[in-house]
């Protein structure tokens, strides 16, 4: 059996430390990872001895796991995330439960000053037909600019008062009590590449919220630059691709005529084992 060294991955090595910036003070940054690729496929190999082989093989390999959900290799690649976000944001974030995190305490911390201000772009009404999400169409300027005004001098009122509290010798753990969910908080966050692929599929998804949105984008470019052929094959079978239900599969199922579906798969380029694969989902192998 092969001997499995750390790895490192230069455009990976390239990110650690580095801030990517995200809303007005948030940031996420990589500050270590374990594997890449070459984990991936080491893991998959392992019970037969083979050790990495060529790009193009590795690439087939880790794309053939995806796709069929063999997810254990994907958990051998690590990662540590030091992220800062609103609150708001990282109440949705926990809600992950396959990481580890810690996060910074009011009670044992001044908290800064930092509050999270949408710019006029992010202003949006309550949607018509998603009850938890927004719509940012036809918000008039003056409600936009009411609504940053009103809460940069909510939010500058309430963090006074936090400052009295503690000038007055107040707890820490009781004075920060009023303190809103737009303050800004920070964790290491630390979770493998199986459940990451699980955040960045909820968290890039047009229907999050646009808020922990940006946060999955800015993610998505390490995970990329740490195990480039994984994201690709995740792009292609998760990010961008879709289920369908049994009774919708019967409906394509009667409306395709195979003989031309055949022909196009032909025609595509896709690999022979990829093909069949195809038509079994519709069940039009055969």
């Amino acid at each position: 059996m092969p001997a499995m060294a750390r790895l490192t991955v230069p455009a990976a090595e390239a990110l650690l430390d580095q801030e990517i910036k995200v809303l007005d003070h948030g940031f996420v940054r990589l500050v270590d990872y374990l594997g890449g690729d070459a984990r991936i496929v080491q893991a998959a190999r392992v019970s037969y001895g083979d050790g990495t082989k060529t790009v193009r093989e590795d690439a087939a390999l880790i794309d053939y796991l995806l796709r069929n959900r063999h997810t254990s290799p994907f958990e051998q690649v690590i990662f540590t995330f030091h992220v800062k976000m609103p609150i708001f944001v990282a109440r949705q974030w926990i809600r992950h439960r396959t990481a580890r995190l810690n996060e910074i305490s009011g009670r044992y911390s001044v908290m800064r000053d930092e509050f999270y201000v949408p710019g006029p772009a992010e202003v949006r009404r309550q949607s018509k037909t998603n009850r938890q999400g927004g719509d940012a169409t036809e918000v008039p300027a003056e409600l936009r600019e009411r609504v940053i005004a009103l809460l940069t001098a909510g939010q500058e009122r309430i963090y006074d008062e936090y400052e009295e509290l503690l000038e007055d010798d107040v707890a820490r753990e009781l004075a920060r009590i009023n303190l809103p969910l737009s303050l800004y908080t920070e964790m290491y966050w630390q979770i493998d590449l199986n459940n990451l692929f699980h955040f960045l599929r909820l968290r890039m998804d047009w229907h999050a919220q646009y808020e922990i949105r940006v946060y999955g984008d800015a993610m998505a470019q390490v995970a990329q630059a740490v195990c480039p052929l994984a994201y690709q094959a995740f792009e292609e079978h998760v990010l961008h691709g879709r289920n369908f239900a049994r009774s919708e599969i019967e409906l394509l199922r009667s409306a395709l005529d195979r003989d031309k579906l055949v022909a196009a798969l032909e025609a595509s380029g896709m690999r022979a084992s990829r093909r069949r694969e195809f038509l079994d989902k519709l069940g039009l192998e055969g």
